[in-house]
């Protein structure tokens, strides 16, 4: 049985496909490449953005292969997908069940099993550890749909977290994401705290480089101090995603967003100004309902301010079974204008021309475009590179230009 993935989504939907596909290849490599050379193909799905669940039900309806669907849309929306097999979240160690039944013409719904992160793995990227430490949130926001699939927290326990990390290490990884729904909340359902397992992570006396995962606004504010001693190791790279989403507190508030935009901004400027080269990436819903002109101002102002330069930028959407859903959307026009003109700003304000001459250190992690490899510099910004076999190196570079979405880097001998 040869199998394809298509993976939809966040770090921790890659994180579960890489597992699936450890399960299902753990005998034998059977992981290929395309639709078209696949026995059985797996969609795993991410039901955030109207945009990408919309793709992806286009996509099924084309599928002429045996298929399950896996993630966050079936365990939130099973009944839409009854004539398939499924897999849930919480479910992938089924996988190897699911197929075997799927391929005989079979169709099953596995959407409810224990949970955990000690499985075996094939990384999309063999030098990228991707570690799950949690599933679901303690959040309450109006507008998100993905609660319905992950649900309540679910903190993995530390120690299969550490173990994990340093076999990681061992099989050769040079890079570590951590990833749930909101890092800031691990622990706090097992009585213990994100910094605390992030100081148990640091004692592995090793060379890695560490990226965390997203962290909601009320977390920084919660562990600003602790945050800013985690983010002064030079194996932590300089980077935080922390979503506002909009910069009214009554937008705030009408989004079920458990802090105020002052808090935001004094924790983020706490931070920067005492790790000055921080790269801070940010969410924006553009057009939440009730968003008015005045609301819309106060967020431009905000990444202005701040000069925020990795922001995701959405037009809202009205997920079905959210308490958004039900508040009187905006005219279509006014949330694509609010969207164009925070784009445009973003494009403006982006000034790369401070690295231009640095001499940084370089870990090579990806292939680029026309014979180029990626690096990561402390700051997590991307550097394009030219040489040979440079994937899973550290190199030192200097800059020599910029873009707006990326360094451009000359290795020095």
């Amino acid at each position: 049985m040869k199998f394809f993935i298509k993976t939809y989504g966040c770090a921790h939907n890659q994180a579960d496909s890489e597992f699936m596909a450890g399960l299902l290849c753990e005998d034998e490599n059977l992981k290929v490449n395309s639709v078209d050379e696949a026995d059985l193909v797996i969609i795993n799905t991410c039901t955030v953005k109207d945009p990408s669940e919309k793709k992806f039900f286009s996509e099924l309806k084309r599928m002429t292969k045996p298929v399950i669907v896996a993630g966050c849309i079936p365990q939130s929306d099973s009944e839409k997908l009854k004539d398939y097999s499924l897999i849930g979240v919480r479910a992938i160690t089924r996988i190897i069940e699911a197929a075997e039944k799927t391929l005989r013409g079979e169709k099953v719904q596995f959407l409810d099993d224990e949970q955990t992160i000690n499985l075996p793995r094939i990384r999309k990227n063999e030098f990228v550890e991707i570690i799950p430490i949690s599933n679901g949130c303690m959040g309450h926001c109006t507008f998100c749909k993905t609660k319905q699939a992950r649900g309540e927290l679910k903190s993995f326990d530390k120690k299969s977290i550490v173990d994990m990390f340093r076999q990681a290490l061992n099989d050769g990884v040079k890079e570590v994401w951590l990833t749930s729904e909101d890092l800031g909340a691990w622990g706090l359902d097992i009585n213990s705290t994100l910094p605390q397992l992030l100081k148990d992570i640091l004692k592995v006396n090793r060379n890695f480089k560490l990226r965390l995962g997203m962290i909601n606004p009320e977390y920084v504010k919660m562990y600003n101090d602790e945050l800013i001693k985690i983010l002064q190791d030079e194996r932590v790279f300089k980077f935080l995603h922390v979503p506002v989403q909009s910069a009214s507190n009554k937008v705030l508030k009408l989004m079920g967003r458990p802090y105020i935009i002052e808090d935001f901004k004094d924790s983020i400027l706490k931070i920067k100004s005492v790790i000055p080269n921080l790269t801070l990436a940010s969410d924006i819903i553009c057009g939440f309902p009730n968003e008015e002109d005045e609301d819309f101002e106060k967020t431009v102002k905000l990444v202005r301010e701040l000069k925020i330069p990795v922001l995701n930028i959405s037009k809202f959407y009205a997920r079905p079974g959210t308490p958004a859903k039900k508040l009187k959307p905006i005219p279509t026009h006014i949330v694509k204008e609010r969207s164009k003109r925070l784009s445009d700003m973003r494009q403006d304000i982006i000034d790369n021309s401070f690295w231009i001459g640095q001499v940084q250190e370089i870990l090579v992690d990806n292939t680029g475009k026309n014979n180029s490899f990626v690096g990561r510099n402390d700051s997590y910004r991307p550097v394009v590179l030219k040489g040979d076999n440079l994937l899973g190196k550290k190199v030192k570079v200097k800059i020599i230009s910029e873009n707006k979405d990326n360094l451009v880097g000359e290795i020095i001998n």
